[in-house]
């Protein structure tokens, strides 16, 4: 019996460690980044996955992980989130303060670019509701040489607008905020 429990202890032992190992280690990290200026504070929280010799973007026929045509969460692990301090024009249409979950639909050529009501969601079992969604835009596609390993958003500032850019793969896709 004694060693039953022991057995039993260091199974329950050995599956705390995975799990704090996974969370203190994610396979797709959690990042925050922020942009502030006289128009707004901006901020997206999102999950990094890897490539990982994987076909990102295509058919689901082919066995892309992002599939034409698809709803993304735009990341990996929980719904990535979008939050502006105030109204602002997103890709040129009507945006009112507030924090928005952010999903993509890719296609070869262009993506759409919806926000959700719903925000702060684990996608990863759930599924989005496009009934919810506030605001949705088409973004063009642009392709690069260089293969970017790990699914990455930044802000950049140009003489037009600030944008929001989205890049993985040889992939990338910008959103002017203004």
């Amino acid at each position: 019996m004694k060693n039953v429990l022991k057995i039993i202890g260091v199974l329950v032992l050995a599956f705390i460690v995975y799990v704090a190992y996974m969370v203190l280690n994610p396979v797709s990290p959690k990042e925050t980044i922020n942009y502030s200026s006289e128009m707004s504070d901006l901020e997206v929280v999102y999950s990094r996955p890897y490539k990982k010799d994987r076909l990102i973007f295509g058919s689901e026929e082919d066995g892309a992980l992002v599939p034409f045509g698809k709803y993304w969460r735009t990341g990996a692990n929980a719904a990535t989130t979008f939050e502006t301090s105030s109204d602002i024009l997103f890709n040129g249409k009507a945006l009112s303060a507030g924090k928005y979950a952010l999903f993509t639909v890719p296609y070869e050529d262009s993506w759409t670019v919806a926000l959700s009501s719903e925000s702060d969601v684990f996608f990863a079992i759930a599924q989005p509701d496009p009934k919810l969604d506030v605001l949705k835009t088409e973004v063009p596609v642009k392709y690069s040489k260089n293969l970017i390993e790990q699914f990455k958003i930044e802000f950049s500032k140009d003489s037009i607008a600030v944008n929001m850019n989205l890049m993985w793969d040889k992939v990338s896709v910008s959103i002017p905020l203004k």
